[in-house]
């Protein structure tokens, strides 16, 4: 994904020439969903972040995944462990909706969440109350 110097174009700042292009960035997904985020909410997103274990439902199973997870700039990053230099995957969240499974989903944990996008559903639990609320 990452670009050479040449490749890029003229009329780019010194800033932008200086870091990789990244398909999930806040520019590129906001463009792509054909939303906008506040100039106070980006400041509130950049003050606020948060890490820790999260479990990951799998789709089709009773299954769960327990991930460290990065929440940071409107974006979920997964690694296997808090020592991993590199994520596994993203998942950029404008657009996403925040709510708590229903009964017909049949997920019957505690501090469960499901955060959805159009088609797109994922399942995730937290361990503790206390990180849920989080």
């Amino acid at each position: 994904d990452q670009e050479s110097e040449d490749d890029l174009s003229a009329s780019r700042t010194s800033l932008e020439r200086q870091s990789p292009h990244r398909g999930n960035t806040t520019v590129h997904v906001c463009w792509h969903r054909n939303t906008s985020v506040s100039m106070i909410d980006f400041s509130i997103a950049v003050e606020n972040q948060l890490s820790g274990n999260l479990l990951r439902k799998f789709k089709n199973s009773n299954g769960w995944q327990k991930l460290w997870v990065v929440f940071s700039n409107f974006c979920m990053f997964f690694y296997k462990s808090h020592q991993d230099n590199h994520p596994l995957a993203s998942l950029p969240l404008l657009g996403y909706s925040l709510t708590i499974p229903s009964e017909s989903e049949n997920i019957h944990k505690d501090y469960v969440f499901k955060l959805h996008f159009k088609s797109h559903v994922y399942y995730f639990r937290a361990e503790s109350e206390y990180t849920f609320e989080r």
